[in-house]
C-alpha cells in the first residue's frame, strides 16, 4: 500500500482561500470604519484596525497548530473541550467583565476574551460526538433529550449573561439534527411557533386564532391526509395559547429595548412622533446604517471615501455594523460580492461534509455551516433592517480577536477532519 508523502498538505485550499478572502476584505473595512485622520499607522494598537492586524497575524500561528494536531484528537477529546468551554462560561459570573450591559468577557491585561464565541465550536464538537456514537439513536426520545441538554446548557449560560444574539445561534443546530434524522415534527413546531408569534404580535391574538381555525378547516377539506378530531383540537388550542401567551411574554418578560426593537421591526408603532423618537434613540444605529448602505448606490463611494463611515455616523460600525461600511464604500456590487463569498464558503463546507466517511466529521461539518449561516443571516438582516436588531458579529469580518479566533478554530478543525478523509489509504 503506497502512502502519499505529501499527505500533510492535502487540505481543501478552496475553503482556505475563501476564509482568507473574507478575513482580508473584512480588515480593509475595519480599517476604513475605525481610522482617524489621513496619516495611518497600521500597527497602532490603540486603534481597532491595529489590534485586528495583530489578531490576524496570530491567526496564522493558530492555523498551523490546528492543522498539526492529529484529526482523531478532536473527536477523542470533544467531551473534555465541551466541559472546559462550559466552565469558562460559568466563570464569567464570578470573574467576568461587563461591557455594554453583557457580562461576556474576561479581562486579561489590556485585552478581553469572549468565551461564548469558543463555546459554539465546543458545542458543535459535543453534538457531533454524541450523535455519531454507536449507541445513539436520534429517533429515540431519550437521546433527543440528551442532545437537547447539550444545547440548552450553553444557551442558558449565555442568555444569563444578557447576550441574546449568541443564544440564538444554538437554534441553528436543529438543521444539523434534522439532516441526521431528527423527526420533522420538531422543525414543524419551531417554524409554526415563529409564524404564529409574529402574526399574534402584528394582528392580535383573536385574529390569529380565527386564522388558525380557518386554516384547519381548509386543510381538512383540501388535504388527502385528514387530521383526527383530537389532533385538530390540540392544534387549535396550541395556536390560541401561543397567540395569547406571546402577548404576555412580549409585554411582561421582554426588556423595554427588546420590545422597542420588535415593535419597530413589525411596524407596530403608528404614531409618527414616536417613530421619529425611536430613530433618534435605540434605533439610531439601524437608521444610520440604512442611510450608509443606501448612499453607496451600485458601485459605492470608494475605499475610505464613505462620508457616513469616515464621519463616524454609525456607532460600532467596525463591529456588528461592519456591513454598512461595505454597502457605502463598495456599493451593491461589493455587498453582493461579500454575500457571494459567504454563500460559496457555506456551500463548500456542506459539500465537503457530505463527502465525509465518518458521521462525526459529517455532523461537525454541518454544525460549522449552520453556525456561520445563522451569524451571516442575522447580522446582514439586522444591518439592513430586515430582522430585529440583535447584537451578533459578521463571521471573519467584524472586529474582535475572540470572534476571529473562534471562527478560525471552528473552520480549521473541519479542514483538518476533511484532510484526514483525503489522506486515508
Amino acid at each position: 500500500m503506497v502512502r502519499n508523502t505529501n499527505r500533510h498538505f492535502k487540505f481543501d485550499w478552496i475553503t482556505i482561500l475563501l476564509f482568507f478572502l473574507l478575513v482580508g476584505f473584512g480588515y480593509l473595512n475595519i480599517l476604513s470604519a475605525s481610522h482617524t485622520g489621513t496619516d495611518i499607522n497600521y500597527f497602532d494598537i490603540t486603534q481597532p484596525f491595529g489590534k485586528q492586524l495583530i489578531f490576524i497575524f496570530l491567526t496564522f500561528g493558530l492555523i498551523v497548530l490546528l492543522l498539526a494536531i492529529d484529526a482523531k484528537f478532536y473527536e477523542r477529546f470533544s467531551s473534555i473541550i465541551y466541559i472546559v468551554a462550559m466552565l469558562s462560561l460559568v466563570g464569567l459570573f464570578v470573574f467576568g467583565k461587563n461591557v455594554n450591559g453583557a457580562t461576556s468577557w474576561y479581562a486579561i491585561g489590556g485585552m478581553t476574551i469572549q468565551p461564548s464565541e469558543f463555546a459554539k465550536m465546543a458545542t458543535a464538537l459535543a453534538i457531533a460526538k454524541y450523535v455519531s456514537d454507536l449507541n445513539t439513536n436520534i429517533k429515540s426520545f431519550k437521546d433527543q433529550l440528551q442532545i437537547f441538554i447539550i444545547l440548552i446548557i450553553p444557551a442558558i449560560l449565555v442568555l444569563l449573561q444578557n447576550d441574546t444574539g449568541s443564544t440564538l445561534v444554538y437554534a441553528s443546530f436543529f438543521f444539523v439534527l434534522y439532516r441526521e434524522g431528527l423527526p420533522k415534527f420538531y422543525l414543524t413546531i419551531g417554524i409554526s411557533l415563529i409564524i404564529v408569534s409574529i402574526l399574534a404580535l402584528k394582528f392580535g391574538a383573536i385574529i390569529t386564532s380565527v386564522t388558525g381555525l380557518v386554516f384547519l378547516v381548509a386543510y381538512h377539506f383540501l388535504s388527502k391526509k385528514k387530521l383526527k378530531i383530537f389532533e385538530s383540537i390540540f392544534i387549535l388550542l396550541a395556536v390560541v395559547s401561543i397567540s395569547f401567551g406571546i402577548k404576555f411574554f412580549y409585554q411582561s418578560i421582554l426588556q423595554p429595548h427588546q420590545r422597542d426593537r420588535i415593535s419597530l421591526w413589525l411596524r407596530l408603532e403608528k404614531d409618527p412622533a414616536k417613530l421619529e423618537k425611536m430613530k433618534q434613540t435605540f434605533a439610531y444605529n439601524l437608521n444610520e446604517s440604512e442611510k450608509a448602505i443606501s448612499s453607496g448606490g451600485v458601485t459605492g463611494r470608494g475605499f475610505m471615501e464613505g462620508t457616513r463611515t469616515t464621519g463616524k455616523f454609525v456607532p460600532e460600525q467596525h463591529t456588528d455594523y461592519i456591513f454598512s461600511t461595505v454597502g457605502e464604500e463598495w456599493g451593491f456590487l461589493g455587498s453582493s460580492f461579500v454575500v457571494l463569498v459567504f454563500v460559496l464558503l457555506l456551500l463548500r463546507i456542506l459539500h465537503l461534509a457530505e463527502l465525509q466517511k465518518s458521521q462525526f466529521s459529517r455532523v461537525y461539518g454541518y454544525g460549522v455551516a449552520s453556525i456561520i449561516f445563522i451569524h451571516f443571516f442575522i447580522n446582514i438582516g439586522m444591518v439592513m433592517g430586515i430582522i430585529p436588531t440583535i447584537g451578533i458579529p459578521l463571521p471573519l469580518f467584524s472586529y474582535g480577536g475572540s470572534g476571529l479566533w473562534a471562527f478560525t478554530i471552528l473552520i480549521f478543525i473541519f479542514i483538518k477532519l476533511d484532510s484526514n478523509r483525503i489522506n486515508e489509504w
